[in-house]
């Protein structure tokens, strides 16, 4: 059965008319809360490494405290195996990850954030001065598991073969390995920070001088043989000392640390964290030189890991204009004001039942004067169309002020106003393309 509305009170029309409007606006607030929401990405580091997770945690402070659309939930694993391995299963969005250590096949650079040095260290006074006296002897490799890609990439440079005996060593072994002379080198991958350089030394005890490095002269052609890997000389006296030890630059291998994602993230939350990383570098490199290795990484589409789309979006400077994100937007808003004089429009004759029934004069503009604007040919033609707009309009309020009861109402006047004014306006811009 069907109820007509104007049997209804008015109160309640008007109420009914009021719950729509405040339904509409809670679900425009809703939706702007839910787009301005902040990101929340997570985020494995090693525990393992007290410099990286100390980082990372005053990068995840600084995202908070300047509200920056990205925020980072640190989750710590045990060493940078397990960061690559947590970002493979997909358990994080994001790692820590050093560039030769796990499955990286979904992983894309955000950034460098340092490096590690390839040591091969002998005791002061060793007969040991090069790779090819390392044959017969025994090596101990530092962080075992994780240094094995570096140490084949050694051994089918070199052909160590069974020449060189490579033995994991944890770190809490390796002094007394050395002493013991289990061992008679040790490899480990490490920054060249005070704090490592000195642990390097302690190895070697007190009192017996610091120890000799090994230069890796082929790591140009293992770089080549595998890109984790770059080519990298040892600053002259690293080590400290008089003499400087080492005497000259070394050359060995370095290895990249890097911030990665999964390849499948977005590309604009990846452009997001991007530049909110690089903007909390500036703030805080000052007072925290931890992060002075956090860099822009290797752009090239060869690289050992591809760089994620929206981080190369930031670094290339290709992100979008505000016209360029939100120019359809600015050109449909006129489109969805004359729907919403539309929506009026109903509401006022929801609200005024007994008005005059007068959409013959609003349904001659709508269906016949439409039809002359998409065909209008030039500039000219759309200008007379207008002069006609302009006197229907003008024609239709004088017989409203004059109280003529055919008159149409004002809001649908208005809607098919609107309308007709949108229409002019893209034919407008269709006719100036072709002319051009």
């Amino acid at each position: 059965m069907q109820i007509s509305t104007a049997v209804l009170p008015l109160w309640l029309r008007g109420m009914m008319v009021a719950g729509v409007a405040c339904l509409a606006v809670a679900a425009a607030l809703l939706a702007y809360r839910l787009y301005t929401k902040p990101v929340t990405l997570t985020v494995a580091v090693e525990s393992s490494s007290a410099e990286i997770a100390r980082g990372a945690v005053l990068i995840a402070n600084r995202f908070v405290g300047v509200n920056a659309p990205v925020r980072l939930n640190i989750v710590k694993v045990g060493d940078v195996r397990d960061a690559a391995t947590a970002l493979a299963q997909g358990k994080v969005d994001l790692a820590v990850v050093r560039a030769d250590v796990g499955d990286l096949a979904n992983a894309r650079t955000v950034a460098r954030v340092g490096e590690g040095i390839a040591m091969i260290a002998v005791p002061s006074g060793s007969a040991i001065s090069s790779i090819a006296d390392l044959k017969g002897h025994a090596v101990g490799v530092l962080d075992g598991e994780i240094n094995h890609r570096l140490v084949k990439a050694l051994g089918r440079e070199y052909g160590f073969g069974a020449g060189v005996t490579f033995k994991d060593l944890p770190s809490s072994r390796a002094r007394q390995a050395l002493q013991s002379k289990e061992v008679d080198a040790v490899l480990l991958v490490a920054p060249l920070r005070k704090r490592h350089l000195t642990y390097l030394k302690s190895l070697f005890g007190e009192g017996v001088g610091a120890p000799n490095l090994i230069a890796i002269d082929a790591s140009g052609a293992i770089a080549d043989a595998d890109g984790a890997y770059e080519s990298f000389a040892i600053p002259r006296g690293t080590l400290r000392g008089a003499p400087p030890n080492p005497g000259d630059d070394l050359t060995t291998l370095r290895v990249g640390y890097y911030f990665v994602a999964q390849s499948k993230l977005s590309a604009d939350v990846v452009t997001s964290l991007t530049e909110a990383l690089m903007n909390a570098r500036e703030s805080l490199v000052a007072d925290h030189s931890i992060l002075s290795g956090l860099a822009e990484p290797d752009l090239d589409p060869d690289a050992n890991i591809p760089v994620h789309p929206g981080a190369a979006t930031y670094y290339n400077d290709a992100q979008q204009s505000f016209m360029d994100k939100y120019g359809d937007d600015i050109y449909l808003t006129p489109m969805v004001f004359g729907l919403l004089a539309s929506i009026f429009a109903v509401a006022w004759k929801f609200l005024n039942p007994n008005a005059s029934d007068s959409q013959s004069v609003a349904l001659l503009a709508l269906y016949h004067l439409p039809r002359q604007i998409r065909t209008a040919k030039s500039e000219a033609d759309l200008s007379v169309i207008e002069e006609q707009v302009d006197e229907f309009i003008k024609t239709e309020l004088a017989r409203s002020a004059r109280g003529d009861p055919q008159a149409p109402d004002l809001p649908m006047l208005a809607s098919a106003a609107q309308r007709l004014d949108n229409l002019i306006h893209r034919r407008r811009t269709v006719v100036a393309r072709q002319d051009g």
